[in-house]
């Protein structure tokens, strides 16, 4: 079985305000406040609320804990989850294949 290794996608992230808008919708997708949503990512709620107000972007490490996030999203059994999860991750993030069986 195939492994894929994500990369963030170098254009999609040229503006604060698009990571503001992914975390954003990833937090309302799941229903989280933002101080639930940091505790989940092990950051803190002025880290969360500076990330969605576009002062500041996440480090490399809480972006891969949000792509994964949206994994967990892309396999929901609800329709809706699973239609945000893929189409944020198809428009944020790439995934390129990689040798692994």
């Amino acid at each position: 079985m195939p492994t894929t290794e994500a990369n963030i996608s170098t254009t999609s992230f040229t503006m604060p305000q698009e990571i503001a808008d992914l975390v954003r919708e990833l937090r309302q997708q799941l229903g989280l406040s933002q101080e639930k949503l940091a505790a989940k990512l092990g950051v803190s709620f002025r880290t969360v609320n500076r990330w969605e107000n576009g002062h500041t972007l996440p480090s490399a490490l809480a972006l891969k804990q949000v792509e994964e996030l949206l994994h967990q999203m892309s396999h929901s059994s609800k329709a809706t989850v699973r239609d945000c999860g893929k189409s944020l991750l198809s428009h944020y993030f790439q995934e390129r294949s990689r040798d692994g069986d």
